[in-house]
């Protein structure tokens, strides 16, 4: 059963961390599709006061920067491998990031009928079972080497990577569980054409004309 919103199918965005997800997500909104950054939700919702005070209670004033607000990387740091705590924080947030998107694709589709579909950019998309709520994932296939690469941005090395990812589902099972799969080796004009034929497919085989 499609959970297509107001006739606007919802595509999931899935891959390794490093993958490049949010740049494939750029490259749909290209072609008239509108990107849902769940990441940018958590950051408006964690500007809500009482989900600050409600950390603040659980957890401390050390998941609090000096000026008050919501410390993300003590929060992350707090749940990364403390499956009770993430648990928790989720049964917290997931409803009001569920809420923001249907007012941002709500509002999108006021705005203008031309949309083309709606692009979840979601960390942990399968992990949270964020996923069951898209009409399809694609997943985003990049070369490890590559990602290694972008990730020593973050300052992450080779086993810091390896680390985060054994606890994310393996990628293998992602990648089964999508419908389409682009990858992203870093030449844009690839992954640009490959986005264009994927979101040709998704619509027609959703039975969606396109705008």
């Amino acid at each position: 059963m499609h959970r297509v919103f107001q006739g606007k199918p919802i595509i999931g965005i899935a891959g390794g961390i490093g993958s490049g997800k949010s740049y494939v997500a750029s490259l749909f909104a290209e072609l008239g599709c509108v990107v849902v950054d769940s990441d940018a939700a958590v950051r408006e919702i964690y500007m809500q006061p009482a989900v600050r005070e409600q950390l603040r209670e659980w957890w401390g004033d050390k998941v609090l920067t000096p000026a008050g607000t919501v410390d993300r990387k003590a929060v992350a740091q707090r749940v990364f491998a403390n499956a009770a705590e993430r648990e928790r924080l989720e049964r917290l947030v997931h409803p009001l990031v569920h809420q923001l998107r249907v007012r941002q694709m709500t509002d999108a589709m006021a705005q203008s009928a031309a949309v083309k579909a709606f692009i979840w950019d979601t960390p942990l998309l399968f992990e949270t079972g964020t996923y069951k709520e898209c009409d399809t994932v694609v997943f985003v296939d990049s070369p490890l080497e590559i990602r290694q690469k972008r990730v020593a941005n973050r300052g992450w090395d080779e086993a810091e990577l390896a680390r985060r990812e054994n606890l994310q589902w393996p990628l293998d099972k992602k990648r089964s569980l999508c419908n389409d799969v682009i990858v992203n080796s870093g030449n844009g004009d690839d992954a640009r054409g490959q986005v264009g034929q994927v979101l040709s497919r998704i619509l027609a085989r959703l039975s969606i004309r396109p705008v």
